[in-house]
């Protein structure tokens, strides 16, 4: 029996997210916002978040709780395929701009800034916290790119749905310290 392929289990896993109702996806994302970080949020410390495509869960309930808990809050901009993302300051009130991929990001006059927490979206995930995205491998490549300087943490927001037995990880991919689900917290940095 083959393996199964990336590509595989990513059609499987968002056909299962596709499949999840209005009201089960505006649930899943307040009960990751009620729930919140895992971890303290200090004061001023740079939240990257993501505007939501397709079926993504919403992100912005807990975005909104991180800037209540005094987090500055990003936006991912995509600049070119193989290039890390670059992040400008957004509120969750700020107006938008189709950037090149058809996804909202921040005005290009909003502020640069380097994320220490980013929220990331994904396809699929598994227990020892390898994702699957969209197989452009702009998270994996800003990951590598900005712990060269700095420690950054990377919190994948998922619905249950989504995670996977395993993800056939390769070496360039960039494991995630957490996954929030509606159904529960996975914390990746012992395992």
């Amino acid at each position: 029996m083959s393996a199964t392929s990336k590509a595989e289990l990513r059609a499987a896993a968002l056909a299962r997210r596709d499949a999840l109702s209005d009201d089960a996806r505006v649930a899943a994302a307040l009960a990751v916002a009620e729930r919140g970080l895992p971890f303290e949020l200090e004061p001023g410390t740079v939240v990257s978040g993501y505007a939501p495509i397709r079926s993504e869960i919403d992100p912005t309930p807990l975005m909104r709780k991180i800037a209540g808990q005094g987090g500055r809050l990003a936006l991912p901009t995509v600049v070119a395929r193989g290039q890390s993302l670059r992040f400008r300051a957004w509120s969750p009130d700020d107006r938008m701009v189709l950037g090149p991929l058809g996804i909202l990001e921040p005005s290009p006059a909003a502020a640069e800034v380097l994320p220490e927490i980013m929220l990331v979206p994904l396809a699929a995930f598994d227990r020892l916290g390898h994702r699957i995205g969209y197989g452009a491998g702009h998270y994996d490549y800003t990951f590598a790119h900005l712990r060269k300087t700095k420690v950054v943490r990377g919190v994948g927001l998922a619905f249950a749905a989504q995670q996977i037995k395993a993800v056939p990880a390769l070496a360039h991919d960039v494991a995630l310290d957490y996954v929030l689900t509606e159904t529960r917290t996975f914390d990746f940095r012992s395992s």
